[in-house]
């Protein structure tokens, strides 16, 4: 696999960038795009060049940012621009290749192997691209070039904003493995801790570690790491408009603060589900199982799952797993910034269900037609035309779209 030329393309400060387009004002300015601008505890979504070198981090509350950049100018997201410039993006790199996967709104991989021989070596497309996306669309990228997908990624992040650097045979171990282990794609806050425990700092560390000892401690994953330290990764590029089968449906959102008690993640669930039994009626699927994550105010998480007793696409009965989930397993050491409920172990409407002889079959169904119903009704007229009288009120959902925004990609083997 070391012939290929694959490019991840990375659009600097992305919606920083485009707010700069809308408003030219803001130009050379710090600036920060925020959820509930009105509100102290909105979070930082993303941040210009000059609000990051002042310590303006994503995930920050707004009252941080602000202390931390005095001058800093707060503005609110704008999803549907964002989604337009990110459709803009991927039209100039399907000049170069057909083999475009997003991974987030601003990020791409690109498979130009096949176009190197009319558009020249991997580092000289890239720089067109680069300077192509600065003169048609007034953004800046960061890009990537290696034989890999996650190698690509990784150089993408090395030189910022509006660069192209190059990780091949020549070169790869010297620049990649003195790299944080925390920078490798996949490797995240529990992984980094758990790794270093075992004195594995670096992504050459992890590279040189006996991949049993990973399989023993992440199971298959361990070994998904060491191929990927070591410069193995064999993942495909899919090609644009590709979509993968449907293995889950979930939906999650960031609060817009923080939630302290069980009732008020308990509604955030139920607001979410709503949406998740809608696409499961329309995918005919129904789900076997449901995965609860929530993550707290400092950003650790927690997952866990459970199996449902009958296949469905209630957003009740998920909603109601998701609170077991909850329950059980959430002992509210600290409060809860974002909760996410995902259906899992999907399986086609049609087939067949055993069914309980104890159970109230007669009930499940009444409750299938009254939420088919209310399905149809919401679909016609939009989601606030009907919905369960608990949701009224304040959810500590932001209202400026952004969890109706659809997130592509995650890689393919």
């Amino acid at each position: 696999m070391r012939n290929r030329c694959i490019l991840h393309s990375d659009a600097n400060c992305f919606y920083a960038s485009v707010e700069m387009l809308l408003n030219p004002e803001l130009r050379g300015k710090a600036v920060a795009v925020c959820g509930s601008t009105e509100e102290r505890h909105g979070i930082v979504l993303a941040k210009s060049e000059l609000a990051k070198k002042a310590g303006v981090k994503t995930g920050q509350a707004n009252w941080e940012a602000r202390q931390a950049c005095p001058g800093l100018i707060v503005v609110p997201p704008h999803y549907d621009q964002y989604c337009k410039f990110s459709r803009l993006l991927r039209n100039i790199y399907l000049r170069y290749t057909n083999l475009v996967e997003p991974y987030g709104m601003d990020e791409c991989w690109l498979d130009v192997t096949g176009s190197t021989q009319l558009y020249g070596s991997g580092e000289q497309i890239a720089e067109e691209i680069r300077q192509t996306v600065k003169d048609e669309l007034g953004i800046t990228v960061s890009i990537g070039v290696s034989f890999n997908k996650i190698f690509a990624k990784l150089g993408s992040d090395m030189k910022k904003p509006d660069a192209v650097t190059v990780l091949d045979d020549s070169n790869w171990r010297e620049r990649i493995w003195p790299i944080p282990v925390s920078e490798l794609l996949y490797v995240g806050r529990s992984t980094t801790r758990k790794l270093m425990e075992r004195c594995v700092y670096t992504i050459g560390d992890l590279a040189k570690t006996d991949p049993a000892y990973l399989t023993s401690w992440f199971g298959k994953n361990g070994m998904g790491l060491w191929i990927f330290a070591n410069g193995e990764d064999g993942s495909r590029v899919m090609p644009d408009g590709y979509e993968a089968p449907i293995k889950s449906v979930g939906h999650g959102i960031t609060c817009s603060c923080d939630l302290y008690k069980n009732e008020e993640v308990w509604k955030v669930m139920l607001e979410l589900t709503q949406d998740i039994g809608h696409r499961l009626r329309e995918y005919h699927l129904c789900a076997k199982g449901v995965k609860l994550y929530i993550r707290e105010n400092e950003l650790d998480g927690m997952m866990h799952q459970m199996q449902l007793p009958y296949p469905s696409q209630s957003p009740m009965e998920i909603a109601q797993a998701g609170r077991v989930l909850l329950e059980k397993w959430y002992h509210w050491q600290k409060p809860v910034r974002a909760v996410c409920v995902t259906a899992i172990n999907l399986v086609p409407e049609e087939r067949p269900v055993q069914l309980d002889m104890f159970g109230d079959e007669n009930a499940r169904m009444k409750r299938q037609k009254l939420e088919n119903c209310v399905d149809e009704i919401r679909s016609r007229f939009g989601k606030r035309s009907i919905y369960a009288a608990s949701l009224m009120g304040d959810l500590h959902m932001p209202g400026d779209g952004r969890h109706e925004v659809t997130m592509p990609g995650m890689m393919y083997t």
